[in-house]
């Protein structure tokens, strides 16, 4: 099955009065959105800065909090490190939250980043240490265009269940999928067919129970895929 949501369909939000501006595929559970967390997957932003723009000292716990830099640079700071690290394009900051860490993020003009939350079981993940780790482009296996950010050959650990990656399409482009687990697509840039659907920039869409499908770009075009268990052995926290 294929749904597709157009960036006009998600939801939006900003901070520091319009510094920041998101359209997130998958909001906040209060947020009114059709699309709910489901699986592990809980939170998915696409945030853009239109000016350097600081979000301040916030706290999380239990989450698995990975950002992906998409364009331009941030830096990161929290009070496990203690120290503000700086990430660019192609970057990724991963933040295990555990017991309660809290961070502050500044992007500057033009960047943008991707920020998903996953939730890796808080029954357990709320009595660990928290973690932060960061991981720059060039330690990610890419592969005829195909970047592999978590996966069997990526050196990020995560506790929930996710693989992740991210394609280059030149033309027609053939994925085999697992349909025992749910498959979440963005597309960062340019224009593709999927099952007679064209699907445009900053589009959002899900597969499930399918096991292969057939890509079509007139133009080159970047893809951004998460794969998450269709069940789950725990209860999450929107459930």
């Amino acid at each position: 099955m294929l749904r597709i949501f157009k960036k006009e369909d998600q939801t939006f939000g900003q901070f520091n009065g319009g510094e920041i501006i998101e359209n997130k595929p998958i909001g906040f559970p209060h947020e009114a959105f059709v699309l709910k967390p489901f699986s592990n997957l809980f939170y998915w932003a696409h945030a853009i800065a239109t000016k350097d723009s600081t979000i301040g000292l916030h706290p999380h716990k239990g989450f698995e909090i990975l950002t992906y830099v998409l364009k331009g640079k941030i830096k990161h700071y929290d009070t496990k490190i203690e120290k503000w690290v700086s990430l660019k394009k192609g970057d990724v900051q991963l933040i295990q939250s555990g017991s309660g860490i809290s961070h502050s993020e500044h992007l500057y003009d033009k960047s943008e980043i991707f920020q998903i939350w996953f939730d890796p079981d808080l029954s357990k993940s709320l009595s660990k240490e928290p973690q932060y780790k960061d991981y720059k482009e060039k330690e990610f296996e890419n592969i005829n265009g195909t970047k592999t950010i978590i996966g069997t050959s990526s050196d990020i650990t995560i506790d929930s269940d996710v693989f992740m990656f991210e394609y280059d399409i030149k033309n027609e482009f053939y994925l085999e999928l697992d349909n025992n687990r749910t498959h979440t697509f963005y597309l960062i840039s340019g224009e593709i067919e999927i099952d007679k659907n064209i699907v445009t920039k900053d589009s959002f869409f899900i597969y499930s129970n399918v096991d292969n499908i057939k890509l079509i770009c007139s133009e080159e075009s970047i893809l951004f895929h998460i794969s998450v268990p269709n069940k789950l052995n725990y209860e999450t926290y929107y459930k």
